[in-house]
């Protein structure tokens, strides 16, 4: 899902949530769903910094073409950050790399078994990028044997003057495990970027922070077909219902 960043009104970004999501289609594995964003570069006035965010769970799974079709042909979009969980055993840098060659270039990558997540910024983005920092943290799985690792990877970026963190992150699966993810999701918070030996506390903090990845939160109080309805048309609907948001 692709989302233009730039400083907007509260009314604004109310609008621009209402409107992030125009449609859902099928994606090639059975039972998952792409949520792709509209009109997501097009605002009255030209935005500080647009970026294209994507969350892929590969369960293992992934090919050239996946990935030419995932970066598309029209990328007006400054940032590409892609999440990854369960990446199979294969270069999926150079893959990226070899996929968006004409277009942009890699800034920054933070790899832990298969939870993965890349920068890439357009070909001049490096006279905008003052500083890049990586971490990550476990918080167990299976990583070594079926490619499940738990846990996240996070990248710390100053683009534009605009001081980012990007985080793709697996926590624990099964809806009796809620209280798990909870702790998780605090550890994960409360470590990145806490225990480097160049952390300097007096840093100014990030002035956006994203969430991405498999975070196996689960919608409470509605059915699945309701829910499937409802994330093409009112986001702020089915929020209300996230299992996430009671944490």
């Amino acid at each position: 899902m692709g989302y233009c960043c730039r400083r907007m009104s509260k009314r604004e970004r109310s609008n621009t949530l209402d409107n992030m999501v125009s449609h859902v289609v099928a994606a090639q594995q059975e039972g998952i769903r792409t949520v792709r964003s509209c009109n997501s570069c097009d605002f009255s006035s030209d935005p500080d910094v647009c970026i294209c965010l994507v969350t892929w769970n590969m369960n293992g799974r992934v090919s050239y073409e996946d990935l030419v079709e995932l970066v598309g042909s029209k990328r007006k979009f400054d940032l590409l950050v892609v999440g990854l969980q369960e990446a199979p055993r294969k270069s999926i840098s150079r893959m990226l790399q070899a996929t968006l060659a004409e277009t942009h270039v890699l800034l920054g990558k933070a790899i832990m078994q298969s939870v993965q997540l890349y920068v890439f910024g357009s070909k001049d983005s490096e006279l905008y990028t003052k500083e890049l920092k990586v971490d990550k943290q476990s918080v167990g799985g299976l990583g070594g044997l079926i490619g499940r690792k738990k846990g996240a990877v996070a990248i710390h970026i100053n683009f534009r003057g605009i001081r980012m963190v990007f985080i793709s992150c697996h926590l624990s699966a099964h809806a009796h495990n809620v209280e798990e993810r909870n702790s998780q999701c605090r550890h994960i918070s409360h470590s990145l970027f806490t225990k480097s030996k160049h952390w300097n506390p007096y840093a100014p903090p990030a002035q956006l922070t994203v969430w991405l990845g498999d975070l196996n939160y689960r919608l409470q109080g509605i059915d699945n077909q309701p829910a499937r309805k409802l994330i093409g048309k009112d986001l702020q609907a089915i929020a209300l219902h996230d299992e996430a948001g009671k944490t």
